[in-house]
Formats: C-alpha cells, sequence, structure tokens
C-alpha cells in the first residue's frame, strides 16, 4: 500500500526549520531523498550508487533522519546489523506565522582533536598512535602528557578517562539551546575482543549525562581508515556514538538516557566548559575505551561538537 506523508512546520518553530533546510542545503542530501523515494537501501548501497565514501553517506542521511525527512532501521545482516534508509515523508508545509519575540538560532560547529585533552587518568593497557607511528612507550601512562599526543589519532586505555576544555567565547551574551557531539569509541582490552563490554560515561563540566555500554573492542577486520602499519591484531575500528542535550534531557543515538538539562550545564561561563569520557571507578563493566580520531576506525573525524544558541532576551 502506498502512503504520503506531509511534515507540517511553524516558520517560528527554530529547531525543527534548522534542521530542514540545512538537510535540503545538501546537494547529496537531495540525492539520497531522491535515490530513496521508492526503494530502500542500505548505507553501503547509498555510497555505491553516489559514488562517495562511506562515512559521507553515514554523515548526510544522519543529517535527513534528525530533520525527520528518512526512517533509519537495523535489520540483521551476514555480519552483524546493518541500517536500512527509506523516505519518510512527501511533502513539507511550512506555517508562516511569525510571533514578534522570535529569537534567531545560530549553529557553531567545532572539530576536536582527540590529542587535544587538557586532563587525563590513563591506566594500561594504555597507549597512544599518529597516523605515521605509535606515541612513546606503549602501556606507559607519562606519554599522555608528551606534547607528542596531539598527533594522536587512536588512544587507548583500560580506565581512567579524557578530558578536553572547548572554547566558548561564541556564547557571549548568547542562551545555548542545544549541544550535540559525537565521536568513534569502543571498548579496550589487549589485542581485541569483539565481546569485551564496557561502560563508557559522558560528563559536561563536571555534570554526568549518561552512560552507553560498548558491546567491544572491535577487530577481525580492519578499519576502514587505519594506516597500513598498524597491527591486524589490534584495535581496528568503534561504533560512532552521538549525544545532545537539551531542554528536554540527554539523548543518546536519539534515546532518552537522562533529565539533565542543557541550562544545568552553565556552557557559557568562563571561557570554556569541558567534556569528560571515560570509566567510572564503580562502573559495573570497568572494559577501557579506544578513541578514533579522522584518520583511524571508520568514520573520519575526531571529537564533532555542535552547539545551537540564540540571543538572550533582555529582562
Amino acid at each position: 500500500m502506498s502512503r504520503y506523508m506531509c511534515l507540517s512546520i511553524h516558520e517560528e518553530d527554530d529547531e525543527s526549520m534548522e534542521k530542514i533546510m540545512a538537510a535540503l542545503s545538501s546537494k547529496v542530501r537531495r540525492d539520497i531523498l531522491r535515490l530513496v523515494d521508492e526503494q530502500s537501501y542500505n548505507i553501503s548501497e547509498i555510497a555505491q550508487k553516489l559514488e562517495i565514501p562511506l562515512s559521507n553517506a553515514a554523515f548526510h542521511v544522519k543529517h535527513l533522519q534528525e530533520a525527520g525527512m528518512v526512517n533509519v532501521q537495523e535489520k540483521p545482516a551476514s555480519r552483524g546489523m546493518t541500517k536500512i534508509i527509506s523516505r519518510k515523508i512527501d511533502e513539507i508545509v511550512i506555517k508562516c506565522t511569525v510571533p514578534q519575540d522570535v529569537s534567531t538560532t545560530t549553529n557553531t560547529q567545532l572539530s576536536i582533536p582527540i590529542g587535544s585533552f587538557t586532563d587525563c587518568k590513563a591506566v594500561p593497557t594504555c597507549g597512544m598512535a599518529s597516523a605515521e607511528n605509535m606515541i612513546g612507550v606503549d602501556d606507559t601512562p607519562g606519554i599522555f602528557f608528551s606534547p607528542e599526543r596531539v598527533n594522536a589519532q587512536i588512544i587507548w586505555l583500560a580506565e581512567g578517562y579524557l578530558e578536553y576544555k572547548i572554547p566558548n567565547y561564541y556564547l557571549m551574551n548568547e542562551e545555548p539551546t542545544e549541544l550535540v557531539f559525537s565521536m568513534e569509541l569502543c571498548s579496550e582490552v589487549s589485542n581485541y575482543r569483539n565481546d569485551w563490554t564496557s561502560d563508557i560515561t559522558f560528563w559536561v563540566n563536571g555534570r554526568e549525562l549518561c552512560t552507553w555500554t560498548s558491546p567491544g573492542d572491535f577487530g577481525g577486520r580492519r578499519g576502514r581508515l587505519n594506516p597500513q602499519w598498524w597491527s591486524d591484531v589490534s584495535t581496528q575500528y568503534g561504533l560512532l556514538k552521538t549525544v545532545r542535550v537539551n531542554d528536554h534531557g540527554v539523548y543518546m543515538d536519539e534515546h532518552k538516557k537522562s533529565s539533565v538539562k542543557i541550562s544545568e550545564l552553565h556552557l557559557e561561563e568562563g571561557d570554556y566548559f569541558t567534556l569528560r569520557i571515560g570509566i567510572k571507578p564503580d562502573a559495573e563493566n570497568v572494559g577501557g575505551l579506544n578513541i578514533f580520531g579522522e584518520k583511524f576506525g571508520d568514520y573520519e573525524q575526531g571529537i564533532n561538537v555542535r552547539i545551537e544558541h540564540k540571543m538572550k532576551r533582555e529582562e
């Protein structure tokens, strides 16, 4: 049975308008919408048909999903799960009834290199590697304080955390409305083990947001971006995880995880805010973490951060 879906939004709904306009602003995303108009495809098939990298296809599909324009369903495949993409809407209706107090929302996007952490605790097994070679000596926590850490493209630790200071100068006289960050992660064990679980927790400005249980330290096939010198028996790739914080709470990959609101994080105070990724000492699954940069793993990115903000209203 065919179906026709219409998405109706008000122009004063800044959040929905921003997402839809951003989604339609890219020709690649418009090509994906045309492609899935009458047939569903997985992300690999979309990448092949549009002749773009797999990571780019996943990135653009994510934008379309966030805008509510495509359905993404996970289904069993020959190796694990695969994401099937299908169209969700056929028509967008924008109602232009703008109240007097509408504020303009601005997006600020930052790409944080994984080696630019400003605080850490590393417990062996631990180490770092650049795209060219190992950094320092493996299983030596002291190398985490080496200036060479800024070149890291993969970082691993069995226990502990990494903390990043993120500048907030763009929030002067602005009110943050949404914080979104994403990164490629997995557990950490010597070599790799696909069923090695780990509870990885995220904090912003010291406030705990949520915990993700990584299902394993992934290997068995090479990460798409890994340099040739990297060993086949080492960790190869992770999973791309996205955390979103707004007035409704904390969401991971669109699933609500806690009721912490963005106003409770005080992102605009001081000169920066902190993002910490780590393993709590009392975690049920203390299984370490691997974090991947743009030249390791499957996704061509470090830590991507996006902050939506609007001008503060005068009291």
